[in-house]
């Protein structure tokens, strides 16, 4: 186990380096291209065959346990450590981490990516590193090393937007990297307080303190300062104004891995750092993120709303990414909870949107290859989409992949933002409940916009009727079937077995907010 979680973080940094070198004569196929896009493959399946095989390994009996872990000197006079290891909290975002790599990259061997002058080799290794971070990022259990993978997935990312991305691309990749360095830095003032005041840069040492060696004020501070470079990545109303400029211009692939993963990085630091290791700071700071997530879902779901009607000349991605900072709007309000009730949710919503939103910006990728824009008065006019009638197979899952992101009970997009209400309906002790009570109806109106945007997204570009003269669409091709069909399937299964999910992260979850070992 120990070595299956080191090789997970590791096997992607060696596949990038080998995808830079020249591939072997034996192995080139048809083109050296098609060699270095096969190497993205193989590389991120099998990361995704080790992260099943832990999983598989995991002690299921004991998921608040941190397992597979390895625990060595790396800077001793700082007291930094290389300590890995994994439980219910994070390993859900492993699997998905590797699962949605994996798909990304069987798309792209599908449908190569397209650079002037260049060849793929560049963009596999940047997903290979901007994966190799991510799963460090939720693997690490140390503050510095966290910090470190935080910091490794801007430059992937940023290159995937700066050199394959469309319109604006160059704009967008500047302010991705502002926004998110600027907000890391401050995040770094807040762990180097914690560490150096706590005495231990440990992340479990930490937890298992529960701030019991931090001043109320030194939690205080702290929880301020690691929270704004979280929610920055989250991204949370009003920091958020980077994700529709970056989720507009990256690759469908980098739309997918920004939404899919590196959004959860925030969250997902909210919940291993902010809350245990300094909960009298999060507790002070817990009503306004509830009142920025209430906002952000509101906010997120009229922007989408505006952008969905006719004359509006909306972009289907900038709507599916302005989407986005309303659902992880319901996250952040259930972490802001404090309960074991309100996280769990906040976790299993962060499984779901994973999926849909996955799904989502793999659909819209397809369709803009396919009419040459995502724009949606041109996808709905008179030669518009009309996809049930000219490619019935991408209408239906584009139907399938909106009623799940409006939340439709059964599918896994229900479940996080019911629970993230039932946390808000009666918040932890101490927190406001007429405060929290008017954030859960702020959340439920979030719950009817979504659904009304959506409902006129698949109005437009679904329905319609056909004309002699529009051009023949290709439907569903294999490749896409491959990638999109595991979100689907995983998207019904966590909605009608919710307990796979929540019987791994709530013991986690508990330990975590009490701050035992």
């Amino acid at each position: 186990m120990q070595i299956l979680l080191a090789a997970i973080v590791v096997v992607p940094l060696l596949g990038a380096v080998a995808a830079l070198l020249p591939a072997p004569p034996g192995l080139k196929g048809r083109s050296p291209e098609q060699a270095v896009l096969r190497h993205g493959v193989t590389v991120t399946g099998v990361v995704l065959a080790l992260s099943v095989a832990l999983a598989a390994g995991f002690d299921h009996g004991h998921p608040a346990r941190m397992q597979a872990t390895t625990d060595v000197g790396w800077i001793p006079a700082l007291g930094i450590r290389m300590h890995l290891g994994v439980d219910g909290v994070s390993l859900p975002l492993i699997v998905l981490t590797a699962l949605l790599t994996f798909l990304c990259a069987l798309y792209s061997y599908g449908s190569p990516p397209r650079e002037r002058g260049t060849d793929p080799k560049a963009f596999v290794a940047l997903i290979l590193v901007l994966e190799s971070g991510t799963l460090a990022s939720f693997a690490v259990l140390d503050l510095v090393l966290f910090f470190l993978a935080f910091e490794m997935v801007l430059v992937p990312m940023y290159f995937l937007v700066a050199r394959w991305g469309g319109d604006g691309r160059e704009r967008a990749a500047w302010r991705f990297i502002l926004y998110t360095v600027l907000g890391s830095v401050v995040m770094l003032l807040g762990l180097l307080l914690v560490g150096i005041k706590g005495g231990t840069f440990d992340m479990v040492a930490l937890a298992t303190d529960n701030g019991s060696k931090l001043s109320h004020t030194t939690q205080l501070v702290a929880a301020l300062a690691i929270g704004v470079g979280l929610a920055v990545k989250a991204p949370m109303w009003p920091l958020h104004s980077w994700l529709p400029d970056a989720h507009t211009a990256a690759p469908t692939t980098g739309s997918v891995l920004l939404a899919g993963v590196l959004l959860k990085m925030g969250t997902y630091g909210f919940v291993r750092i902010v809350l245990p290791v300094t909960p009298d700071g999060a507790h002070s700071l817990a009503p306004y993120l509830a009142a920025f997530a209430a906002v952000g879902i509101v906010y997120g779901s009229l922007v989408c709303l505006s952008l969905a009607r006719s004359g509006a000349k909306g972009d289907l991605k900038r709507l599916i990414a302005y989407s986005s900072v309303g659902h992880m709007g319901f996250v952040l309000l259930g972490i802001a909870t404090l309960t074991p009730t309100g996280v769990n949710g906040a976790l299993f919503a962060n499984i779901a949107h994973g999926l849909i939103t996955g799904l989502l910006f793999f659909l819209v990728g397809a369709i803009k290859d396919r009419y040459g824009t995502s724009d949606l008065d041109t996808l709905s006019g008179a030669t518009g989409a009309a996809l049930y009638g000219r490619a019935p197979r991408l209408g239906g899952l584009l139907a399938f992949g909106a009623v799940a992101s409006l939340g439709l009970p059964g599918l896994a997009g229900f479940w996080g933002e019911m629970l993230a209400m039932f946390g808000a309906f009666r918040p932890a002790d101490g927190l406001s409940r007429p405060a929290y009570l008017t954030f859960m109806v702020l959340a439920g109106l979030g719950t009817l916009l979504t659904a009304a945007y959506m409902l006129v997204v698949v109005r437009r570009v679904c329905m319609g009727e056909t004309t002699q003269e529009a051009p023949v669409v290709a439907d569903v091709r294999t490749y896409e079937f491959a990638a999109w069909t595991p979100l689907a399937v995983l998207t019904v299964l966590a909605g009608l077995w919710p307990a796979a999910l929540l019987g791994l992260t709530d013991p986690a979850v508990q330990q975590l907010l009490r701050g035992g070992n």
